[in-house]
C-alpha cells in the first residue's frame, strides 16, 4: 500500500476539518480526491505530509508510519501544492535544477533529470526566463517540473489546474498520466469533477472532512438512482401531458421551464424512446434533444443534497 490513513481526527478549535477520515492509495493508482473548498481535501494532504498536526489516527506511506523526520520516506514524494512555490530570482533552468538538488547529489545527474523535466512540461524555450515573465499556466509548469524532477513514487498534486487557461490544463492533465504510465503513483485533488473523471482511476468523495462514497466513476454512478438526464426543446406542452410524462415509467423526475424539458430517468434503455414516443402521440412539437449519463455532480448531489461547486 503506497498510502494508508485510519480514523484520521483534525479539529482546530471547534471546527472538525478531518472526521474520522479513511483513505488507501494503491500502488500505480491515479487516486482522486474530490470535495468542494473547504470540504478537507488539503488538511488531509497536509497531515499525510506531516506537514501538519493531528488529533487521532493513523497515517502510513510506503508502508511505514509517517512522521515529521521520515526523511527516508519523504524524499520519494513529490508535491505539487495549488500555490505556486518558486523562486523569483532564480530562472527556468535555475529552479528546476535547485529543487533537484535537494534529493540528487550527483552534478551530472541533477543536469540530465533537470533538462528532462523541462522538456516533459515543454518549457524548453522559457529555461531563461523568470518566473514574473511567465503566464499563469506556464508558471503552473514550472511548479509541476520543480516538484516531479527528482523522479519520485508517490506525487501529490493539490489543485494544480486552479485559474489555467484550458490549454495548459490539457498539458497538465496529459501530463499526470504520463507520469502515471511511467510508474508513479498519483493522489490528485481538485473540485473539477471533470478533471477527476477523466484522469483518475479510483476517486474518493469528500464532504465536511468525511469520506462520503469512494470506487471508481462507474461504481460512484451506480450508487444513484438517476440513470440519465433528457433534455428535450419542446413548445407548448400543457400540465396534463406532462403530468403523464411524470408518470412514465422509469421517470425519476421532470421539470419544464422555457420551452426545455429536463428529465432524469432511472437506469434502462428505452427510456427516450418511450418519452418521444408519447410526445409523437400527443403530437407535442419538440426539437434538440440531449442525452446524458450521470457525473459525479449528480452523486455528490443525491447524497449531500447540494452541489459539488455550491
Amino acid at each position: 500500500m503506497i498510502v494508508k490513513v485510519e480514523g484520521l481526527v483534525k479539529r482546530y478549535d471547534k471546527l472538525v476539518a478531518l472526521d474520522y477520515l479513511d483513505l488507501e492509495v494503491k500502488e500505480g493508482e491515479i487516486f482522486g480526491l474530490l470535495g468542494p473548498n473547504g470540504s478537507g481535501k488539503t488538511t488531509a494532504i497536509n497531515c499525510i505530509l506531516s506537514l501538519l498536526k493531528y488529533d487521532k489516527g493513523t497515517i502510513e506511506v510506503f508502508d511505514k508510519p509517517m512522521g515529521p523526520d521520515e526523511y527516508k520516506l519523504k524524499k520519494d514524494i513529490g508535491l505539487i501544492m495549488q500555490n505556486v512555490a518558486v523562486f523569483d530570482e532564480l530562472t527556468v533552468y535555475e529552479n528546476i535544477s535547485y529543487f533537484c538538488s535537494l534529493y540528487i547529489k550527483d552534478k551530472k545527474e541533477v543536469k540530465r533529470l533537470t533538462e528532462e523535466a523541462i522538456e516533459f512540461v515543454s518549457l524548453d524555450d522559457y529555461k531563461k526566463f523568470y518566473p514574473k515573465k511567465l503566464s499563469g499556466g506556464l508558471l503552473r509548469r514550472l511548479n509541476i517540473a520543480c516538484g516531479i524532477v527528482h523522479k519520485p513514487k508517490l506525487i501529490i498534486l493539490d489543485e494544480p489546474t486552479v485559474a489555467v487557461d484550458p490549454q495548459s490544463r490539457n498539458k497538465i492533465l496529459e501530463g499526470i498520466k504520463k507520469l502515471n504510465e511511467d510508474g508513479a503513483t498519483i493522489i490528485y485533488t481538485s473540485h473539477y469533477m471533470e478533471e477527476v473523471e477523466q484522469i483518475c482511476s479510483k476517486i474518493a468523495i469528500i464532504d465536511k472532512g468525511k469520506v462520503i462514497a469512494q470506487g471508481t466513476k462507474d461504481e460512484l454512478k451506480s450508487m444513484i438512482s438517476v440513470g440519465e438526464k433528457i433534455t428535450i426543446e419542446a413548445y407548448q406542452v400543457n400540465d396534463l401531458q406532462l403530468n403523464t410524462i411524470k408518470n412514465l415509467p422509469n421517470i425519476y423526475s421532470v421539470e419544464y421551464r422555457e420551452n426545455q424539458l429536463e428529465i432524469k430517468t432511472g437506469r434502462g434503455n428505452n427510456n427516450l424512446v418511450t418519452i418521444l414516443e408519447y410526445m409523437a402521440e400527443q403530437k407535442i412539437s419538440f426539437g434538440r434533444v440531449i442525452t446524458e449519463l450521470p457525473t459525479l455532480n449528480d452523486v455528490f448531489l443525491e447524497i449531500t443534497g447540494k452541489e459539488l461547486r455550491d
